[in-house]
């Protein structure tokens, strides 16, 4: 009998790729969704996949009504499940100002889902926090590898990172007081890039998007590390079953790429759907005074001019990680969109 899988936040991006691979490798999928009339959009997602789950009574793919604000629905959609994949978290792009819609939802909700797993006897839960998580100082020039734990009030976070360092570390915490029987992963990825399966929740995607519409006019000297949405997806998988992985943190990111290279990535190899990528550079003294107004990078303002060291060793000798090469991921990408 195949192994139970419950994949929370079954819309967004990361999610829905999950839900794929889990599909094509046998696994009954359970998924978490804030309102059901959203179910119809999750099943025409993964069909642009070439999963084809599109009727009700598909039995190996369910969806539960569950909200990470709210208790009801979380023990219900968990009841039975071997696995839990907690990827469900508040987007950024929203306002600086207002933390605490990123905040709460993103370690309240954690600890909900956690509490549910633990009780239901789950035999582990991976969940999505942020390279950002283990990002030491900018002017350290410390590596950043699983060892660190990011300070959530350094100013170089904003409130998005914040809640992912914030909800890593009590989610930990209640792992380490409470999770009894129930083995505990995180994956910490870096920009998320790749093919969109909808345009529901785009995350990191709204950059490439961004540069498909012309936007911005110049580029700021701001870079990624990156990771392909379908390498993180097989990375999660990897992290459920192997062994090796319990108790671990692991780093998800290939190569850096600045948006200049992106932008001429795009170009090259996209011709005519690329005309209304820039070119130009945007001086950095420029930067600062107009990244308030550029929505899509404004929360990476800290990170202008900046190359901070980052490894993923530890996810490629455990786990086997191998990141495709950035350039493909950005192409197809684009693409998609």
């Amino acid at each position: 009998m195949a192994d139970t899988v419950l994949v929370t936040g079954g819309t967004g991006f990361v999610a829905g790729w999950c839900i794929v691979e889990l599909l094509r490798r046998g696994y009954t999928v359970r998924t978490t969704l804030r309102g059901a009339s959203k179910e119809n959009r999750v099943r025409a997602a993964i069909a642009n996949a070439g999963i084809d789950r599109s009727g009700a009574g598909s039995p190996d793919l369910t969806f539960f009504q569950a909200d990470l604000t709210r208790d009801d629905g979380w023990e219900t959609a968990i009841a039975g499940c071997d696995y839990v994949l907690h990827v469900a978290s508040p987007l950024g792009g929203g306002p600086n100002d207002n933390k605490d819609s990123f905040i709460a939802p993103a370690r309240e909700g954690t600890l909900r889902v956690l509490k549910a797993a633990v009780n239901a006897n789950v035999k582990r839960v991976v969940m999505t926090s942020a390279a950002a998580a283990a990002r030491p100082p900018l002017d350290s020039k410390q590596t950043s590898n699983e060892t660190v734990w990011s300070d959530p009030n350094d100013p170089q976070f904003d409130a998005y990172r914040k809640s992912k360092i914030l909800a890593e570390r009590a989610a930990w915490d209640f792992m380490t007081r409470e999770g009894g029987k129930t083995e505990f992963t995180t994956i910490l990825p870096g920009a998320v890039f790749g093919p969109v399966l909808s345009t529901d929740s785009l995350g990191s995607v709204k950059i490439i998007q961004g540069l498909l519409q012309g936007q911005p006019k110049a580029l700021p000297r701001i870079g990624f590390w990156i990771v392909d949405v379908r390498d993180l997806a097989e990375l999660h998988i990897r992290a459920m079953s192997a062994p090796a992985a319990a108790g671990e943190r692991f780093i998800a990111a290939g190569e850096f790429m600045w948006m200049q290279d992106i932008a001429n990535t795009l170009r090259a190899q996209l011709a005519s759907v690329a005309v209304k990528v820039p070119t130009r550079r945007l001086p950095n003294l420029f930067v600062k005074l107009l990244l308030p107004f550029l929505p899509n990078v404004k929360g990476l303002a800290p990170l202008l001019g900046r190359q901070f060291p980052l490894t993923s060793e530890k996810a490629r000798r455990v786990l086997s990680f191998t990141p495709r090469a950035a350039a493909t991921t950005i192409v197809e990408c684009a693409q998609s969109l």
